[in-house]
């Protein structure tokens, strides 16, 4: 096999009978964790995402260049996102400005809110719909609430729910110009806890961009990924990866931490 490869015999025998060296059994061990990782978050994280569980799951600091490559070496992708926008034409009772003017910063916390309601298809036939609420200052869904019609009702309870668990909210609420955000009761609710409104302009879902890049994200990671049999299946998937989505989802920008980590920090500070 030697004459023909044309590999040198001694060559061959000092590769046959190698010792794994320390660091292709830290490879080993990387590789490991990032399969097991894989597996539990369904294949949501590229290599940058990966990279910063990796390190705080083995309290190590690897490089990105280095878990990049461990990834392409087992053929490793990330799911990839597609969007898809849905327009609900209406008839406003109420309207806003555009005060929020794409500012997408909040200095803290219940300072700025983003919200709108998205579509889910199940299997059986049905719809169910989505309704969130998220927070400028760390992009965290402060509430949610799935339902099987897009109504007053949806939205509001939404809202309801944001304002409990942020008694002292007095946040620039921004919103499209859906039915539900244009009626006469929501602007009641938004002015009796001194809320001002905000809504995008006709046509310009980018006016909401942070809100429509969460729906991308939440129907890339979850719903794209499998097929839902009904309204109760879909309930708890989407629990489960909000849950993750704030508590869990290690974030660059905010220094490796999570969302709902980085909030916390910054109430107590």
């Amino acid at each position: 096999m030697c004459r023909i490869t044309g590999v040198a015999r001694s060559a061959y025998y000092k590769w046959l009978n190698r010792k794994e060296s320390a660091s292709d059994k830290e490879n080993k061990k990387i590789i490991d964790t990032m399969v097991q990782l894989y597996t539990d978050v369904q294949g949501i994280y590229g290599y940058r995402g990966m990279n910063l569980n990796i390190n705080r799951i083995l309290g190590k600091k690897y490089n990105h260049k280095r878990i990049y490559r461990l990834m392409q070496s087992i053929n490793m992708k990330s799911v990839i996102r597609r969007k898809k926008k849905i327009y609900i034409p209406s008839t406003p009772q109420i309207t806003a400005k555009n005060i929020l003017n794409r500012d997408f910063h909040a200095d803290k916390p219940n300072q700025k809110w983003l919200t709108d309601v998205t579509e889910f298809k199940l299997t059986n036939g049905t719809k169910a719909y989505l309704s969130a609420i998220l927070d400028l200052h760390d992009n965290s869904i402060v509430s949610y609430v799935l339902g099987k019609s897009n109504n007053n009702i949806l939205v509001f309870e939404t809202f309801d729910k944001a304002i409990v668990s942020n008694p002292n909210a007095k946040p620039l609420f921004h919103s499209d110009r859906g039915f539900q955000y244009t009626s006469k009761s929501f602007r009641f609710k938004l002015d009796k806890i001194g809320s001002t409104q905000s809504m995008s302009r006709v046509g310009r879902c980018i006016d909401n961009g942070p809100m429509e890049g969460f729906w991308g994200i939440i129907k890339c990671k979850m719903y794209y990924l499998r097929s839902f049999r009904d309204f109760n299946e879909l309930k708890l998937a989407i629990d489960k990866y909000i849950r993750f989505y704030n508590t869990k989802r290690l974030q660059h920008r905010l220094k490796g931490l999570t969302l709902i980590e980085y909030r916390n920090q910054t109430f107590i500070s």
